[in-house]
């Protein structure tokens, strides 16, 4: 077992912003704990790190209490949301300097900064200053020094958050990799499409509790929808709304400002059926889209909340 967790709380006043939570991850698994900003996320990781004291639970890596052992603090690796660098240090020297936290021979330390460059495409930014670098670059360089000493175990919090596509990509192609390789992985996000992308066991958090846990495809189950179908039309009357929810697997039916979305259950040809009963009845047809649920679909259901990727931390 890499990380075992059981039974965190970790309270702010009256406030449990972390409520009993039970984790565990083993060798080369990866997962993420999926929620709104405020839910209790990077409090977890903080804890796990040994950067926050807990008012219950227990914590161990590898086996052992993190903070009397030495060995299992150089086998792990963290990558903060917000890069943490020394700005009178270029490119090179940050990571060579945080590669010397763990990795105290010399040649080994400059071997591995020299690969982590490489292998992050910072090359050509070696002997640049962190100030000289866009958003995507700063990523990358925190990224960088966060696995520069090639850990076991990996941190991240909120690590794809913020800038470009191409920023994000590679990020998350990174993570993979160093998953495929045997890292294990534990991320924080609010961003639906990161644990989609990056998958593995999935922790959903709401007000510091796990409300659900399981891979994407056990917690599009528990809702029952599958397939979320909205069409573009106009001047619905009641009555053919009526309908609508009598139609074969459909659960669920709205409309507002010329937009119908119907919610069904798992079934062949869904959208066949709503798409004829509407010519049937001789509705105009716009724009029609067919999608899966979503982990943002799940957590509204499950909470009744919206949960979108522009929350704060």
């Amino acid at each position: 077992m890499v990380i075992r967790i059981q039974n965190l709380v970790k309270r702010y006043k009256n406030i449990n912003v972390v409520d009993h939570i039970n984790l565990s991850l083993e060798e080369g698994e990866i997962a993420g704990i999926f929620g709104p900003g405020g839910c209790g996320k990077s409090t977890i990781i903080k804890a796990v790190l040994g950067l926050t004291k807990v008012n219950k639970g227990e914590i161990e890596l590898f086996g052992k209490k993190p903070e009397f052992v030495a060995q299992v603090k150089r086998e792990t690796g963290f990558v903060p949301q917000e890069p943490i660098l020394y700005h009178e240090l270029t490119v090179y020297e940050n990571i060579e300097y945080f590669c010397g936290l763990y990795i105290k021979d010399r040649k080994q330390r400059t071997s591995s900064a020299e690969e982590t460059i490489e292998w992050m495409g910072l090359r050509d930014f070696w002997k640049f200053y962190p100030r000289q670098l866009n958003e995507n670059l700063l990523k990358r360089l925190n990224f960088a020094c966060g696995i520069a000493h090639k850990p076991k175990l990996l941190l991240l919090d909120d690590p794809v958050s913020d800038g470009d596509l191409l920023g994000k990509h590679v990020i998350r192609e990174k993570i993979i990799e160093l998953n495929q390789k045997g890292t294990t992985v534990l991320y924080t996000t609010r961003n639906a499409e990161d644990v989609e992308i990056l998958s593995g066991k999935i922790y959903m958090l709401d007000r510091g509790k796990v409300i659900a846990q399981g891979t994407k495809e056990e917690l599009k189950e528990i809702i029952g929808i599958g397939e979320k179908i909205t069409v573009e039309t106009w001047h619905l009357n009641n009555e053919i709304l009526e309908e609508l929810k009598t139609l074969p697997n459909v659960c669920d039916v709205s409309y507002y400002s010329g937009q119908l979305t119907l919610k069904s259950r798992n079934g062949k040809h869904n959208l066949v059926n709503i798409l004829n009963f509407l010519q049937e009845k001789d509705v105009s047809i716009g724009s029609v889209y067919s999608e899966r649920p979503t982990l943002n679909d799940v957590y509204l259901e499950i909470t009744g909340k919206e949960l979108t990727a522009n929350e704060t931390i």
